[in-house]
């Protein structure tokens, strides 16, 4: 009887599991960690420009950081991403090319759909 039971709460502990790794495998969110880090807001000087990127592929805070760095990365440039509307927000100090930002953008791993 107590081996019956053994095998019983086995199954319903892999049943489980199971359950979670299906549901978590059909999330949009493939890339999402459950952390709290949030990217921090860069200052700048002066604004003498801002542009608006449409960014691809960005589905959770983990993307949002990820892009917001790429773009804090550049000397003279801050980002301000908006998942909802996937974009980000570019402010700079002084007038720079567009493909600058598209590579940072590009090399953490989303897609730049349009520059405006």
């Amino acid at each position: 009887m107590t081996d019956l039971m053994i095998v019983v709460i086995i199954i319903v502990i892999v049943g489980f599991a199971a359950f979670s790794v299906i549901k978590k495998a059909k999330e949009k969110t493939s890339c999402c960690s459950s952390g709290t880090y949030k990217a921090k807001e860069k200052k700048l000087n002066s604004v003498a420009l801002k542009k608006v990127a449409v960014v691809e592929g960005m589905t959770c805070q983990h993307c949002v950081n990820r892009v917001m760095e790429a773009v804090n990365s550049i000397d003279g440039a801050s980002g301000n991403v908006n998942l909802r509307k996937g974009t980000v927000v570019i402010s700079m100090e002084q007038p720079m090319d567009d493909e600058i930002f598209r590579k940072a953008i590009e090399r953490a791993g989303y897609t730049v759909k349009e520059m405006r």
